[in-house]
């Protein structure tokens, strides 16, 4: 059977291709939108009777439920009898319950003890709970910037990521700070099946380096370069090092947060010779604009947080060649911000500026 004639819009297909990449819709729901999809591609009744494990009749009922209905039409009628309202208003009293301080002096509840209090059973503040996606047990951390420019800094950096200027290069820039070189003193017993890696207690502290790294925001390789210190003079000469590496000439937009080694008098004097170079300082607590630093994430679980070394210069050898072999199959960012009207008015222009 053809569906040549069955389509999707745009944004019912973007829902669609959400559920199925969904992990906490119900297994149901997601493999309704698979069928939509299916049916949109032009997969045949027979393809997706084997891909989905269904009949011809369960297609031709959703098929026609969502032809009459659309995405809203996905869901099932029947899903048992309406609560009573005695359960309601014992689920209103959970939640509010829930969002106040418990009287013995901790910082919140758990089921069981918020059962207790409220004279019910704990698997039923679990679902209520679930439903109303309430967490008591997390807690997270953030930092506000307190940056009066953040608007125009943010839009400022967005703009290189989203609308870079043409052939200009832009690298995120920062350093990764007191390394340490920790050698295990028991060896390290491998992993085998049912048993994790095991490392010893003790180790000994050999010393720190700190890590520069410069990505290339559209490449996605990246420069490093290890150093005792983090100084001024050393920022300056990383800068150095990326400008050398670049076509003589070429612009160059540097972000970089603000730390003070970043602001001196030796940096001034960089840019005043390099007149093609331009550093974007990000927001004060606003390090997420940064892309490096989901690179350093990234190599603190591969190479530092388990590594082993014996000591300086081989911390500094493992880090280099995890450099090296990253940029043989470099990725870059696929970076996005999704809510610019989150502390970012609508209308302001995402293009780029010097600061």
């Amino acid at each position: 059977m053809n569906n040549s004639t069955f389509s999707v819009t745009l944004p019912e297909r973007e829902e669609l291709a959400a559920r199925v990449r969904s992990r906490t819709l119900p297994a149901e729901d997601v493999r309704r939108a698979r069928l939509i999809l299916m049916l949109a591609d032009g997969a045949t009744f027979t393809t997706i009777q084997h891909a989905l494990g269904c009949n011809r009749s369960y297609i031709s009922q959703w098929k026609q439920r969502f032809e009459e209905g659309g995405l809203a039409a996905l869901y099932s009628r029947h899903r048992g009898r309406s609560p009573s309202k005695s359960a309601m208003k014992l689920e209103a009293k959970i939640l509010a319950r829930t969002q106040q301080k418990p009287a013995d002096g901790s910082t919140h509840w758990s089921t069981r003890k918020l059962a207790r209090e409220l004279g019910t059973d704990h698997m039923r503040v679990a679902r209520v709970w679930k439903r109303a996606r309430l967490q008591p047990h997390r807690v997270e951390s953030y930092v506000a910037s307190n940056d009066p420019q953040f608007e125009s800094k943010a839009a400022d950096i967005i703009g290189l990521y989203m609308n870079p200027p043409e052939c200009a290069a832009v690298f995120c820039v920062d350093e990764k700070t007191a390394i340490q070189a920790l050698d295990r003193l028991d060896p390290v017993l491998p992993m085998s099946p049912g048993r994790a890696e095991r490392h010893g207690f003790e180790y000994y502290r050999h010393g720190t380096l700190s890590l520069y790294a410069a990505l290339n925001t559209d490449t996605g390789e990246v420069l490093g370069k290890t150093a005792d210190r983090h100084t001024s003079e050393e920022f300056v000469a990383f800068l150095s090092d990326i400008v050398a590496h670049q076509p003589e000439g070429r612009e160059i937009h540097i972000i970089a947060d603000n730390l003070s080694a970043h602001k001196t008098k030796r940096v001034e004097e960089f840019l005043t010779r390099h007149s093609n170079v331009t550093i974007h300082y990000t927001p004060t607590y606003s390090s997420w604009l940064n892309q490096v630093e989901l690179w350093f994430n990234k190599i603190e679980r591969d190479v530092i947080a388990r590594g082993v070394f014996t000591s300086i210069p081989d911390l500094s050898r493992k880090l280099m060649r995890y450099i090296r072999e990253g940029n043989k199959n470099p990725k870059p960012v696929k970076w996005s911000y999704s809510n610019v009207r989150r502390r970012i008015r609508p209308s302001t222009d995402l293009t780029v500026t010097g600061h």
